[in-house]
């Protein structure tokens, strides 16, 4: 029989698994050690680069983002199997741009699933650190690395990005409880989501994502999701911490992808 745990703790695990700096309100999937702790200090990001902030606006930078106009489909291979990835640019742009550009970069190959949480009960697979790349780079370090776009040599970082049920556009470096929502979110966290690890700091997701395990209705608002397995879930249940991406390519909706800039 699964143990049952308070969700609070599982709330603080999932933060910890998800952001690079330490368990937080936000509680989500980020850099963090593999080991279930709910005073882990890493988490899926990278080190957050400033505190949050209204888009456009004191990060004016969040405009040379890319974004996704619609939606595309991402194929990645994993111990030689399919998963394939539904990408939602319509309710997150710039979060689903963000990735489809990571994939079509070519940023995912090759790069480990460096945290993988099942007990006490299901939880998440968490890769995407470009630290990954080198293969002498020990698994268990992971979860601090960020995408250097080489146009610029500077990491990349996005913000957090989540649009409410009752909403016609997302709301920008808040979580749902600092803006006062009470809603639920558009994307929820919903069995094969795949959203953003981050830090404590909301506008510091860069390349490391996670895939939910199970319904993680706690992670709502919290955290950016900006897909779902759409196949190869089975792929996903069978993934252990150091499994690989072999490759990563977008399979449909490229088009939809518009570079940042302005």
């Amino acid at each position: 029989m699964p143990i049952k745990i308070h969700q609070g703790m599982l709330a603080c695990l999932l933060s910890s698994l998800l952001v690079v700096t330490g368990c937080t309100q936000g509680n989500s999937p980020t850099n963090a050690e593999v080991t279930p702790s709910p005073t882990a200090t890493e988490s899926v990001a990278t080190p957050s680069p400033t505190s949050s902030s209204t888009l456009g606006q004191t990060n004016p930078q969040f405009r040379n983002l890319p974004q996704l106009a619609g939606e595309a489909t991402v194929e990645m291979i994993v111990k030689g199997s399919p998963v394939t990835i539904q990408v939602d640019g319509t309710h997150a742009p710039i979060t689903a741009g963000n990735f489809v550009d990571l994939v079509n970069r070519g940023v995912y190959n090759g790069l480990p699933f460096h945290r993988v949480v099942r007990d006490p009960q299901p939880f998440v697979v968490q890769g995407g650190d470009p630290q990954g790349r080198d293969p002498s780079f020990p698994v268990d370090r992971l979860g601090t690395g960020s995408f250097t776009d080489p146009a610029t040599s500077q990491p990349r970082y996005i913000p957090l990005e989540i649009e409410p049920e009752d909403a016609d556009q997302p709301i920008y470096s808040k979580t749902f409880e600092m803006a006062g929502i009470t809603k639920a979110p558009k994307l929820k966290h919903t069995r094969g989501a795949v959203a953003m690890a981050r830090s404590n700091l909301p506008d510091s997701a860069s390349a490391q994502f996670y895939v939910a395990l199970t319904d993680l209705d706690f992670l709502d608002g919290n955290y950016a999701v900006f897909g779902y397995v759409t196949n190869g879930m089975e792929v996903i249940d069978q993934v252990q911490q150091g499994d690989r991406i072999t490759s990563a390519r977008v399979t449909a909706g490229l088009e939809n992808l518009k570079p940042g800039g302005g």
